[in-house]
């Protein structure tokens, strides 16, 4: 299989994500800007597959298609670190390195049950409410490079 057919594969995956993270987002703007009081307020199932689905779609981008992307468009990926790759993309348009490294900090936050850090994730999710249309727009500038390939 071609990278372009995989990474065709891979998208279609993230569009997945994205779609249920929108239907998500949507429950979760009437509570925002949250605050430890309304977070109490939200249905525990929806907050978890809203992080579930970030998750996913993040690791799916950082993962998989942002190197058969760059496979695609001919940047040879093999023995390079990631840092590399994001250098590469941030020069192509499709990322931009320091707001991918805030949501590695925001999937840490997010990342554990800890009582005690109950502000620092609310702050995530809130973060992820107001930003997560970035992930969405960094698939679809992938999906449109790759179309007009």
């Amino acid at each position: 299989m071609t990278y372009k057919k995989r990474l065709q594969l891979h998208l279609k995956e993230a569009n997945l994500h994205i779609e249920r993270l929108k239907e998500i987002l949507e429950y979760l703007k009437n509570f925002y800007p949250l605050d430890i009081d309304s977070f109490e307020d939200i249905n525990r199932d929806k907050l978890d597959a809203f992080v579930f689905r970030f998750a996913k779609l993040q690791d799916l981008l950082g993962a998989k298609i942002f190197r058969e992307f760059l496979e695609a468009v001919n940047f040879p990926t093999i023995n390079k670190d990631f840092l590399s790759l994001l250098k590469e993309l941030e020069k192509e348009g499709i990322i931009n390195i320091d707001k991918w490294a805030e949501f590695r900090n925001v999937r840490n936050a997010i990342a554990h049950d800890y009582p005690y850090d109950m502000s620092e994730k609310v702050d995530a999710i809130n973060y992820l409410i107001q930003n997560i249309e970035y992930l969405f727009e960094t698939t679809k500038k992938i999906e449109d490079k790759i179309e007009t390939q």
